[in-house]
This record gives C-alpha cells, structure tokens and sequence, in this order.
C-alpha cells in the first residue's frame, strides 16, 4: 500500500469544497508535491428541473462537505492536505495521528464513471505487457498481462492463464488493478 496512489476522501467545510480544491491544488505545485498528490475531485450530478415551463440543468455535490484526493500516502502528503485551508480531517482516520483508509477500488470506479473519469489514467498509467489483477467480473483474482488497450471504449484486452494456456479476455478498465 506504500507508494502505491490511492483515492481518499477529505472533509471540507460545507460550501467551501471548490475553494479547498484550488487551495490543494496550488499548495501541491507550492511545496513541490506533485509526485505525491495528483487529483483533486469534487463528485457532481447534473440534474435537470422544470421550474415554471422552463427547464435548467444544475449541478449539485454528491457528497456535499467532501473532496476526492489521489494521492500517495506519506508523511508529506498527509500533512499537506490536513493544513489546506479549509479542510477538516479525512474520512476513514481514527485520529490520534492514525492514517486514513482509502477507497476501495469499486467504490471510487462508480464515483468517477459518474464524473466521466477513471480510476487510472489509461494514457500515462497503463502501458501493454504492464501486470494487472482482475478484482471484478468472473476472472476475479486473477492476474495476467495487458495485450491491448482500447481507449474509446475504456477496455483492456488481457492474457490470462486459463487452464495452462494463455487466454486472452476483455475486461473493463474498472475491473482491473495495476500491480
């Protein structure tokens, strides 16, 4: 789990979520943790309403008070997000100088497909012939190697060893975990 980047929800003061993001963001490039921390979340909806024959599309926070940080958990890090103005803690710490647990892979998959993102960054995370376990669909918990990536369409062709032989079968990015 060490250097390993992982997703993490951070408490915010309700209304400020857009603030802490851009506060994270430039603390992040000011005290160079850029290897460290990566992205910055706020998970929306759009919805549509019809308000006197009129229809308007708002957006709203999913999680209102909350922020999704990718980030590798060091020392660093840690205390950077925790002193950003306007955060007040992670979710999943004990406190008492406890690290926080992060989001399980299913959980932020559903959280960013909403958003129109992914989990992994196909383009600079995932390459052909990376090593990749499956953690969903009937391959679960199996491991094997990228042979293709399909970008459009967010699907990784992958070789698998099924019964002594080679076997290549197509999973969604979501269902799979770099190693």
């Amino acid at each position: 789990m060490e250097n390993e980047k992982l997703w993490y929800v951070v408490n915010t003061y309700s209304g400020h979520e857009s603030k802490v993001k851009e506060n994270l963001e430039m603390r992040t490039e000011s005290m160079g943790m850029e290897n460290n921390i990566f992205r910055v979340v706020i998970p929306e909806t759009k919805e549509v309403e019809i308000k006197d024959g009129v229809k308007k599309e708002k957006t709203k926070k999913m999680f209102p008070g909350y922020v999704l940080v990718e980030m590798i958990m060091s020392d660093e890090a840690w205390y950077a997000v925790r002193n950003t103005p306007g955060v007040t803690g992670f979710i999943g710490s004990s406190g008492k100088g406890a690290k926080p647990i992060p989001l399980s892979p299913m959980e932020i998959d559903k959280i960013l497909a909403n958003e129109g993102m992914s989990r992994l960054d196909i383009e600079n995370d995932l390459k052909e012939g990376d090593s990749v376990k499956i953690i969903d669909g009937p391959f679960k918990e199996m491991f094997g190697k990228v042979q293709s990536i399909d970008l459009e369409s967010q699907k990784l062709n992958i070789l698998i060893d099924l019964f002594g032989q080679e076997t290549p079968v197509e999973v969604e990015l979501s269902q799979i975990s770099k190693m």
